[in-house]
């Protein structure tokens, strides 16, 4: 057996993100992202995977009603209850332009396609066309009778018609440049939900919640055809011509005669309230294509058997079809061929916009490549690890899921069981997604289950009834159509107090329970006789767990505490302290050593259990953390909670000491090249020093090494030595520094010399193509102006100290430089024996007398040495 891997860290990655609360939405021009309405934040979404790409933070309570995309994906156009129009620059996701117009919320905007227009609809059923760029109301109609819904340019930008609908059942068209409405379209009986313009630019669609579509020809604007939907519609999409799908749909229609001319049909995709995807033709007026069944969840609302779509939007570049539920999800559809109905719509993709809260969750499968979830809906929602989109929904209780459990049956088949607040626990294929089993019996809501661990031909379910059952799997088929009822082997009265949580050995012999009651007991199997009863909490238990290696059980309780207990006598072994909430799930990690747990304040925390010290804590949810899956093979985990995130954690362990190794080598590896510069500095190797200093970046070495080269008689040449062998990058780095030293007198005249050395080994046409130097050129122009200027000021005045000199005889023009160096010699001989004499006498002089008559023969004898001093000086050459 392999010794054991403490694991001290994990790495966090969000894998899954609310990123839409219903409303407003845009899909990018190619398909690669949707911007959508999350509250009052924009999240910008990656459209194959629902990573949230950005996030746009809009002023609070702005309670967003209407997005808009310009033609190239450039800007984001944005309006809400605050009445603001914004655009944001989606390069730097900043708001670029803001302005107010309406007297209430905008409830709908579209953009010209030469990006210049933004026109807006409001509740106050006013219509108004903006200048982007200035920000400005260029159009100003009026006319409608009620809230305006939905506003729409032509697609063709030589056509100045916009189009607007209404909750007044009417639509008007709109010109641009006679800025007046020519045409009211009134042929709708309620609201109109959705617009759209025929490929030719010639026939207008509309949609409403009247059930029909009607057809308006825009020569006349006159209905030509409405086509009976019997059913409310929310969306309204045309088939542009060279698709796959218009291509199929076009041979389809030929094929069964239904055309009536060879003009080219119109054909359109609706979406409403029964949850279906129907596809039309214009000329027939009837459906060519309908959804079998719906893909939308089912609800609980007896009202309303289905939640169908809100919008449907044709992705460009043949992706498919694009719909929106009303619960949030995202569904994405693509075209197969079928051969009984020629092509069929097959639900590729599910991205889950909003999961409210998330109360359980499971690794299911064999290779743990799903994450089996369930939230605050009737249904449990599987995602693909690799994609992290729902991979499809498994529904069948008519009440909200409130625990989940997974198992690998002995025949190699995935199975789930789950339980509900409708009293009842079922039992799920996940291969075939149907539901194989259905166990009733209990009084109240099933809030634990969990499957044989062994055996894997039972399954324990805990209720709020106080009793906890033993389900047998004996008999089920994989095959079975519809689902049997499963039999019990054993019932007891367990609890006090509701049961929150159940655990079996992996032996299959024992089980235990956790209930609010704040006690956990320990059941024999298969007949639930009591072994143990474990007192000591405070509070509710909320979690139970057996350790893989012992005979111990941990639980976690609301009185912020975790214990590990022995199965033998009931004694508590240990107790852990550290979080400052409830804490709602525990699980083992690394073979018993080291568990996880996570608690109402919102935190993960890793324990050792050897050392009952908490190893690492993890602060990454913002609300109570209610569920955690432990994967078997690798033992990354999984969290999610009330904040409806769901976060994926990998062992980082073995990568943070990687990540260490190379630091301290390079360290140890600094210190080693350190010594080499000292060691060239010594040897006074001035070109292997200036290129060590250069790798090491550290210019304070550079400069003195370019000091002291700057003393010596030879430095140019050394210098210019050491500068043949850099890089274009070291240049770059070397002007940086000098740059640096250029702004200081005290080390100018170093960064000068450098200069002087640089510009005399490379051409300027060289210098200038290195990247950056502009910038750089720019910094050192200045400060070598203010030196030059400086120096120069210095020169004039030599000049004035020339002339003084001169004036004062004390040089003489250098005409006579030999002779006057003759003298020189001589007059410095003859000045050196004077200034012997001079200071002997000044020596006498300051001898103390005791009697002194008065101070004249002091002065007179000051007067004397200042005389003597003065007149022994002859004038002299200055060379120059």
């Amino acid at each position: 057996m392999s010794s054991l891997q403490i694991k001290k860290n994990y790495r966090c990655v969000p894998s899954l993100q609310q990123f839409y609360s219903g409303g407003p939405f845009v899909v990018s021009s190619d398909g690669s992202f949707i911007a959508c309405a999350n509250g009052d934040n924009i999240k910008i979404v990656d459209s194959s995977n629902a990573s949230i790409k950005a996030n746009i933070e809009v002023d609070t309570d702005a309670g967003l009603t209407a997005l808009a995309l310009g033609p190239n994906d450039k800007f984001l156009f944005s309006a809400g209850h605050s009445r603001l129009i914004r655009v944001w620059d989606l390069s730097t996701f900043k708001c670029v332009r803001s302005w107010k117009g309406h007297d209430g919320p905008v409830m709908s905007m579209a953009c010209h396609a030469s990006g210049g227009l933004l026109a807006t609809a409001g509740a106050d059923r006013k219509v108004l066309v903006w200048d982007v760029d200035g920000g400005f109301c260029t159009h100003y109609f009026k006319g409608h009778k009620d809230v305006v819904t939905n506003i729409m340019f032509h697609p063709d930008t030589n056509k100045t018609l916009l189009f607007s609908g209404s909750a007044d059942a009417t639509v008007r068209v709109w010109d641009l440049l006679a800025k007046k409405c020519i045409a009211t379209l009134e042929r709708h009986f309620s609201a109109l939900t959705s617009m759209a313009v025929s490929e030719d630019g010639w026939t207008l669609l509309t949609a409403g919640r009247d059930k029909v579509v009607n057809l308006w020809d825009l020569h006349d604007y006159v209905c030509k055809m409405t086509v009976p939907t019997y059913e409310v519609l929310e969306g309204l999409c045309v088939v542009k011509s060279g698709t796959e799908l218009a291509s199929i749909l076009g041979s389809c229609n030929q094929q069964s005669g239904k055309r009536k001319d060879r003009s080219s049909p119109i054909y359109f995709v609706t979406v409403g309230e029964r949850g279906t995807v129907r596809i039309w033709d214009s000329e027939c007026g009837v459906s060519l294509y309908e959804q079998k069944s719906s893909d939308v969840t089912v609800s609980s609302d007896t009202d309303d058997s289905l939640r169908g779509f809100t919008a449907a939007v044709i992705l460009p570049l043949d992706q498919g079809l694009l719909c929106v539920t009303v619960d949030h999800h995202f569904l994405f559809y693509s075209l197969i061929g079928h051969p009984e109905e020629k092509f069929q719509l097959i639900l590729s993709k599910r991205l889950v916009g909003y999961n409210e809260e998330i109360l359980d969750m499971r690794f299911l499968g064999e290779e743990e490549k799903f994450l089996a979830v369930a939230t605050n809906l009737e249904q449990v929602q599987v995602y693909d690890m690799e994609s992290m989109s729902c991979s499809y929904v498994l529904a069948g209780h008519t009440e909200i899921v409130l625990c989940l459990d997974t198992c690998v049956s002995s025949s190699g088949r995935p199975l789930l069981v789950t339980g509900s607040k409708d009293n009842t626990t079922r039992l799920w294929n996940s291969e075939s997604r149907n539901c194989i089993g259905v166990g009733t019996g209990h009084m109240g809501g099933v809030g634990a289950v969990a499957f044989s661990k062994r055996w894997k031909n039972f399954f324990v379910s805990g209720s709020s009834d106080r009793t906890i059952k033993v389900w047998s799997l004996d008999g089920i088929s994989d095959d079975a159509d519809q689902p049997i009822n499963l039999k019990t082997k054993a019932v007891v009265a367990a609890h006090d107090k509701d049961i929150n949580s159940l655990a079996i050995a992996p032996n299959d012999s024992l089980v235990c329970s956790g209930s609010q009651d704040r006690t956990a007991c320990v059941w024999r199997l298969p007949d639930l006789v009591s072994v143990v009863v474990l007192k000591g909490h405070k509070r509710g238990i909320w979690s139970v767990e057996f350790s893989p290696v012992d005979q111990c059980v941990i639980t976690a309780s609301g009185d912020k505490t975790i214990k590990i207990w022995a199965i033998t006598d009931g004694s508590c072994l240990k107790t852990f302290e550290g979080h400052t909430s409830s804490v709602l799930r525990a699980s083992f990690l690394t073979r018993g050593s080291q568990f996880v747990s996570c608690g109402a304040d919102g935190l993960v925390k890793l324990w050792t259990v050897k050392t009952n010290e908490c190893t690492a804590t993890y602060d990454k949810h913002e609300d109570k953390v209610w569920a955690l899956a432990i994967g078997k093979k690798t033992e990354m985990f999984a969290t999610g909670g009330g904040d409806a995130v769901v976060n994926l954690w990998y062992d980082s362990t073995a990568s943070d000491k990687e990540e260490a190794f190379p630091q301290r080598s390079k360290y140890e590896e600094g210190v080693l090249r350190g010594q080499e510069l000292e060691n060239a500095v010594l040897d006074a190797d001035y070109n292997k020093a200036i290129q060590i200093a250069f790798e090491l970046r550290r210019p304070n070495k550079l400069f003195e090494l370019f000091s002291e080269l700057c003393r010596k008689k030879e430095g140019s040449s050394q210098i210019e030595k050491a500068l043949h062998v850099l890089g274009k990058e070291e240049i770059h780095q070397l002007f940086q520094y000098v740059r640096e030293w250029n702004t200081k007198p005290k080390l100018c005249h170093v960064a000068q010399y450098v200069l002087f050395g640089v510009f005399n080994i490379l051409p300027p046409k060289e210098i200038l193509e290195i990247k950056g130097i502009g910038e750089l050129l720019e910094g050192l122009i200045p400060y070598s102006q203010r030196h030059l200027s400086r120096i120069d000021r210095l020169v004039r005045s030599t000049f004035l100290l020339d002339y003084t000199l001169n004036g004062m005889s004390v040089i003489v023009p250098d005409t006579n430089a030999t002779e006057m160096k003759d003298a020189g010699n001589k007059l410095s001989v003859e000045n050196a024996d004077q200034e012997q004499e001079l200071t002997s006498e000044m020596l006498k002089e300051k001898t103390p007398s005791k009697k002194r008559k008065s101070n004249k023969s002091k002065d007179s004898s000051r007067k004397k040495v200042k005389g003597a001093a003065y007149t022994s000086v002859a004038p002299f050459s200055l060379e120059v």
